[in-house]
């Protein structure tokens, strides 16, 4: 962005610094943040105060995750502002499912990019983590790949590729992902994975399954692989994910 640019040009002119603070407050199915340097909260919206079980705003700035949600939680937000505040890269589009102090969870797409001083160092991060919203199920795109879906479903054991499922669509690869974009905001891939996660979750909560068999069921060879991946997307492992009784 050039210096002399309009935009340049009328942020120079407020009274107080644009955060879009006000804004994000009006969307209630959007988490809003910026962090400092040290990944502490310094700009949250109202979503974020709600979903953390807090009273206002005050009582999460100053604070990092960890010391909001806990320490089963909170690591793996830590985790990912320490690479953006690292590194210097965004972080793009990211399904996670987040588990909130009230024991809720909810499906969403997060994103995070650095925020650079004059000096072109990263200086903080600013991030927003959006609902994924219920599908169309009247949509026709739904109804041509509905019952490869239920097929996909129906199979999380052994779960089929994305390739297989376009075949089973008869889409190529590219047009059964534009399709679930449009549909749920995510591609196959993700999809897949929402689907063996999401299963793993309710047979954590609601059976005494080992572990290792719900891997097996949810497609895993192992209760390794089935633990790094549930890991990366929850935040917490599933033996601490069980002990939370999210759902």
């Amino acid at each position: 962005m050039g210096e002399d640019s309009p935009l340049v040009r009328l942020l120079e002119q407020l009274a107080e610094p644009f955060t879009a603070e006000a804004l994000f407050d009006q969307m209630p199915e959007t988490v809003f943040f910026i962090k400092n340097a040290e990944g502490q909260y310094i700009c949250v919206n109202d979503t974020l105060v709600i979903r953390s079980g807090q009273r206002n705003k005050s009582q999460l700035l100053g604070r990092t995750p960890s010391e909001v949600f806990g320490e089963e939680l909170g690591r793996s937000y830590e985790a990912q502002d320490r690479e953006v505040l690292r590194s210097g890269r965004q972080l793009l589009g990211k399904l996670e499912l987040h588990v909130y102090r009230q024991r809720k969870t909810g499906w969403c797409l997060t994103n995070k990019l650095p925020l650079r001083g004059l000096n072109g160092q990263v200086v903080g991060l600013v991030g927003v983590s959006r609902d994924l919203a219920a599908p169309d199920l009247k949509d026709w795109d739904f109804g041509q790949i509905a019952a490869t879906l239920a097929h996909a479903k129906s199979r999380l054991e052994g779960p089929p590729s994305v390739k297989e499922m376009a075949a089973a669509a008869s889409l190529s690869g590219y047009q059964l992902d534009r399709r679930m974009k449009r549909l749920f905001g995510l591609s196959a891939g993700q999809w897949l994975l929402k689907e063996r996660i999401g299963h793993a979750c309710q047979e954590l909560i609601e059976t005494r399954l080992p572990i290792a068999q719900i891997a097996l069921d949810c497609g895993y060879a192992d209760q390794s692989a089935f633990t790094r991946q549930f890991r990366r997307t929850t935040g917490c492992t599933p033996s601490e994910f069980r002990s939370l009784g999210a759902l």
